[in-house]
């Protein structure tokens, strides 16, 4: 017997009940913005900054503030965990005017040999969530807009940080990350599963904006046993990630 699924009645109507342009925008919000998963390193480099609006959620809120980089302005927000609040907060910056946005953060690694801290550029990612079928049809493949991406190649070419480019596997369920799955999607070309990037490339497009995405890796689920490698703990590789996406985004 045949289910149907409300995730295959992709709707493209531009407005729902609830928009996001509902936010009346703070006067001079960027066009260039940041989403960081790393709530850390984002906290310390916002200490003593007035955020200048705040995406609501019933966990807890998430302020957006504006940090200075290389004398330009940047929205910066950590955008919450998973495809629904990264999107929620992903709408709520493209409302407040923001058209030009990178992403970083951790990822898994799915095949071996990614060294703790190495950069991954996803070019795609497969959908295993489920917010981006809201944004784009079932059987629509998601990218990065190729802007952000050449923005972000040319920004790790002229730091010197070596990099690989490759699908990731976007999931709404890291508890359910099998040895099967894992061996399905690296099968695929996947390099990395997280939880937000196909998401947020579906989210982007459909809005307009121009949206890219960097990963550094973190633990390992490509073998039986999962190896955390202490991922969340690399200050220095998670400071400089942030810096990077600040130095991408002023490329666009």
């Amino acid at each position: 017997m045949s289910h149907h699924s409300p995730l295959f009645e992709f709707d493209p109507s531009p407005t729902a009940v609830i928009d996001p342009t509902r936010y009346p925008p703070p006067l001079g919000f960027p066009r260039h913005a940041v989403m960081c998963w790393l709530g850390d390193v984002l906290r310390a480099r916002t200490e003593g900054i007035d955020p200048i609006f705040t995406v609501e959620f019933e966990h807890g809120d998430h302020p957006i503030s504006v940090v200075e980089h290389h004398g330009r302005p940047v929205a910066v927000v950590n955008p919450g965990v998973g495809a629904p609040a990264a999107v929620s907060s992903l709408e709520v910056v493209i409302a407040l005017g923001a058209t030009n946005i990178i992403g970083c953060g951790g990822a898994g690694i799915v095949r071996p040999g990614f060294p703790l801290g190495h950069l991954i550029v996803p070019t795609g990612a497969i959908r295993d969530e489920g917010t981006s079928y809201h944004y784009a049809p079932p059987d629509q493949a998601l990218a990065p807009h190729p802007r952000a991406l050449a923005a972000i190649d040319d920004t790790l070419a002229a730091a010197g940080v070596p990099h690989d480019h490759g699908l990731t596997w976007t999931t709404d369920a890291p508890f359910r990350e099998t040895t099967t799955k894992v061996a399905r999607r690296r099968e695929q070309g996947c390099l990395a599963v997280e939880m937000e990037a196909s998401a947020m490339f579906a989210c982007a497009a459909f809005r307009g904006a121009v949206y890219g995405q960097m990963l550094y890796a973190g633990d390992d689920v490509s073998a039986e046993e999962w190896d955390h490698r202490d991922w969340n703990q690399q200050v220095s590789v998670r400071e400089r990630l942030l810096d990077l996406a600040l130095d991408a985004v002023l490329r666009l």
